[in-house]
């Protein structure tokens, strides 16, 4: 056994007086972190392991004053003696993001955005009352020399990454610019750091909040920006704007806010997250070969592009917006993010047989719908199938499709995660029924359609049997 998972075991059962039943760990992020789910015979719990002890300390220390003053974090349940492992509560699977990808921006989704924002001013103003700031990681404070790694980050793992040529000396002089403009805003504040929409947890309808480990002293605005310009949220400016005057009411019920004085300098602080979620794209996409970070690349532009033309930050910086203009126009940047994984996704007959697979990777998932409710038994679909808006409609109000489809989900998009990770570029999902015509065709329909939203896949399903379905 893994030294770690035995070591959370172990916490576990000490805290839990029970033994372990089931550990599985959970998709990787983009931190080194590894998290585990536990079960024991009635408790659960996620397992964290991290051997950065400093970023440890600060979240757990966090969590429990977070909790103490009633703000919605993971409860801490125990925290091991070597400082690198931790059991949190356990709040399910889906963030925000994760509902925005399946979703689009629903009723539903654009409710909990407005939840999130009434939130973040009570982590930023009440958070950080009582607060030990000791715990900050690895700043205390989002000042000059945070700042400066920031764009640092941006130009050694962005811009040199990039291949484009820049004058690194009139780089550094806008860098200084931006950096004084910034450090004029007020900065007595919690500072989330990462606050954006897969930090946000979707349970019971609400969110809870996780991944401030990173927090510190900081200003109002950089959070914020961060939510609202999240790249591959890709938010309509429409929407951002709505989001930022709600959040500068909900501010101002904790804080004293100048509307024109928070504004101008927001779009810097803008300008400062895109620099830094760029330069986390081109180390983990450039630098690590983790080609699915590329991916945010062109809304990074786009979002740089909106920024420039509609909200300058207001200051003069030559030499970085010429940089910039160059990413924005280049072909080369908006083809690295283009995913080589292809998914082939079929429905097919049990009658016939499960389709090859001629990619030579063997077969990939293969589902076998036949538990569900079958449409072709009603007289009503027979000459239908799984394409036809009524038997959609049928199947979408079974209660066993939600639970299928959302469990389908869960396994596909997690592999998907994993094969962009590690640049493979081949897999195959099947579903089956009966006859190939109803069940299979609308569940390989609906995967289709969540892929192509979550990871800007281009997949069509493939129906194997349309051929025979009756006219």
């Amino acid at each position: 056994m893994i030294e770690k998972e035995k070591i959370l075991r172990d916490l576990f059962t000490h805290w839990s007086g029970e033994e372990v039943r089931l550990i599985t760990d959970l998709p990787a992020s983009g931190s080194d972190r590894q998290y585990y789910r536990i079960s024991g015979s009635e408790t659960d719990a996620v397992g964290a392991w991290n051997p950065d002890e400093k970023e440890n300390n600060a979240f757990v220390g966090f969590s429990r004053h977070f909790g103490n003053i009633g703000l919605p974090v993971p409860e801490i349940f125990a925290f091991h003696t070597n400082g690198h492992a931790y059991l949190q509560s356990d709040l399910g699977n889906e963030t925000l993001f994760s509902l925005l990808s399946d979703e689009g921006l629903s009723n539903r989704v654009k409710d909990l955005y407005r939840q999130v924002i009434a939130w973040l001013p009570q982590f930023q103003v009440k958070g950080i009352n009582g607060l030990d700031t000791g715990l900050c990681h690895p700043r205390k404070a989002f000042d000059r020399q945070s700042m400066l790694w920031d764009l640092n980050y941006f130009k050694y793992y962005f811009v040199r990454l990039s291949g484009i040529t820049f004058d690194e000396q009139a780089l550094e002089d806008d860098f200084e610019k931006l950096i004084s403009f910034l450090s004029e805003a007020p900065a007595e504040y919690f500072m989330y750091r990462d606050f954006q929409s897969r930090n946000v947890m979707i349970a019971g309808n609400r969110p809870f909040f996780i991944d401030y480990q990173g927090g510190r002293l900081g200003p109002l605005q950089y959070d914020i920006a961060s939510l609202l310009f999240d790249a591959k949220a890709n938010l309509p400016n429409d929407f951002r704007e709505e989001l930022l005057n709600l959040y500068m009411d909900e501010a101002a019920k904790y804080t004293r806010i100048n509307r024109e004085q928070f504004t101008r300098y927001y779009y810097g602080f803008v300008l400062i997250r895109i620099l830094q979620a760029m330069g986390a794209y081109g180390f983990r996409g450039f630098y690590q070969k983790k080609e699915h970070f590329l991916q945010s690349i062109p809304y990074a532009l786009d979002n740089l592009n909106y920024l420039l033309n509609q909200h300058h930050p207001g200051i003069e910086f030559t030499a970085l917006e010429k940089l910039l203009l160059n990413f924005i126009g280049s072909e080369t940047l908006r083809n690295y993010a283009r995913p080589g994984l292809k998914v082939r996704i079929c429905s097919f007959s049990y009658k016939e047989g499960i389709p090859s697979d001629n990619s030579g990777n063997g077969g990939g998932f293969v589902f076998d719908c036949r538990a569900m409710p079958n449409p072709g038994r009603l007289d009503a679909y027979k000459k239908l199938s799984g394409l036809d808006e009524p038997v959609a409609n049928y199947l979408a109000s079974q209660p066993e499709t939600g639970l299928f489809i959302g469990s389908i989900f869960n396994i596909v998009d997690q592999a998907v995660e994993n094969y962009l990770a590690r640049g493979f570029q081949s897999l195959m999902i099947s579903f089956g029924c009966t006859g190939g015509q109803h069940r299979s065709v609308y569940f390989a329909g609906q995967l289709s359609q969540h892929l192509n939203k979550r990871f800007r896949l281009n997949t069509t399903a493939e129906h194997t049997q349309k051929d025979k379905w009756p006219v």
